[in-house]
């Protein structure tokens, strides 16, 4: 919603009305604010399960598993070659310190991977989301 008094000339107005602009965009984008955590685990451990123990403990709001896939990395200076599955974890930003702690309790790697995406989502998604990973009173 733009408000503004009309007083000088057209510049004037034409840079109110963009400054007002920017703040409601970046207002908005603060509100829609989710974070994407990306991990893998190895082909033959039980992704469902641990996707499934992530959003029942609301410390995800939604995790995609992909199918197996082969990964090439350096580890302990050597090359290595392994079939993962890689888990897109959605949540929020106010979660993030809780689920890495308990997806370093629930991983088997010694350093598992835990890369955070922050992104914007559309104002119903993020809601979406907060509301999924929101901690539950009893």
């Amino acid at each position: 919603m733009f408000s503004c008094a009309i007083w000088g000339d057209a510049h004037t107005l034409k840079y109110r009305i963009r400054i007002e602009r920017k703040s409601e965009i970046v207002n908005a984008a603060a509100d829609s604010a989710i974070a994407i955590v990306l991990t893998t685990i190895g082909a033959d451990a039980d992704a469902a399960s641990l996707a499934r123990t992530l959003v029942e403990e609301r410390l995800a709001a939604c995790v995609n598993v992909l199918p197996p896939m082969t990964s090439f990395y350096r580890w302990k200076g050597a090359i290595e070659e392994d079939r993962e599955q890689q888990l897109i974890i959605k949540t929020t930003p106010a979660r993030m310190a809780a689920l890495a702690a308990r997806l370093g309790e629930l991983h088997s790697y010694e350093l598992p991977e835990f890369v955070v995406l922050d992104a914007t989502a559309s104002m119903a998604y993020a809601a979406w989301v907060g509301e999924a990973v929101a901690p539950t009173t009893y």
